[in-house]
């Protein structure tokens, strides 16, 4: 796809210099959402890099599965559950090899949790999202995070291409079944390691699969 042709090796150097390119500390939103979920909950992190979610998740007692494309993003993962003393799924898989309802995974989960998959192509994009819902039970929860177009200008984070970009139509368009209970954009601070850092384009969506 343009301008991540070859993502693992893009990710792979990102993740190799020292410390954590997105800090350790969970997404903003997931932490004010964090009464979404429950100990027990079976959770899927989508493209969790060095897991800052997916440890945050498990802390709070959620049986989490994670995946991501860099060997270099989940091994500092590993390192970071080890740490914290919980325990963590952790898969190596693209977004468009991840078996969504595949068993082996195991799916069917309670939420799904995806925080700025942006390096995801329009076509990408559209089968991740159709995943969600094969990867969820009736009922479970989706939390997606996002940027908005205004990020091609304040490049504070994100791939700088527009068509990676969220905005409200597109995603009640793509969510259209579903029982969306939060729409969110505003333009506003991120401080999440050097990866993100700086006043943003958020959208942020939270909708349960009917």
């Amino acid at each position: 796809m343009a301008g991540f042709e070859d993502a693992a090796a893009r990710w792979n150097g990102r993740y190799a210099a020292e410390g954590f390119l997105f800090g350790t500390a969970p997404n903003d939103t997931l932490a004010a959402q964090a009464g979404l979920f429950a100990p027990g909950d079976r959770v899927l992190c989508v493209a969790d890099g060095e897991g800052r979610n997916s440890t945050w998740l498990a802390g709070r007692g959620c049986a989490v599965t994670a995946f991501d494309l860099s060997e270099v993003g989940l091994a500092k993962a590993a390192a970071l559950a080890a740490e914290r003393g919980v325990e963590v799924d952790y898969r190596r898989a693209s977004i468009d090899a991840w078996g969504w309802d595949d068993p082996g995974t195991g799916a069917p989960f309670d939420a799904v949790v995806a925080v700025f998959v942006q390096f995801a192509n329009p076509s990408q994009r559209a089968a991740m999202f159709e995943g969600f819902g094969r990867a969820l039970r009736p009922g479970g929860l989706l939390m997606l995070v996002g940027y908005g177009p205004l990020q091609m200008d304040y490049r504070t984070g994100g791939p700088g291409i527009l068509s990676h970009l969220y905005d409200e139509p597109m995603l009640r368009e793509a969510f259209a079944g579903w029982r969306i209970e939060r729409l969110h954009r505003a333009q506003r601070m991120l401080h999440e390691g050097g990866g993100h850092d700086g006043m943003s384009d958020v959208l942020e969506l939270v909708a349960r699969r009917t």
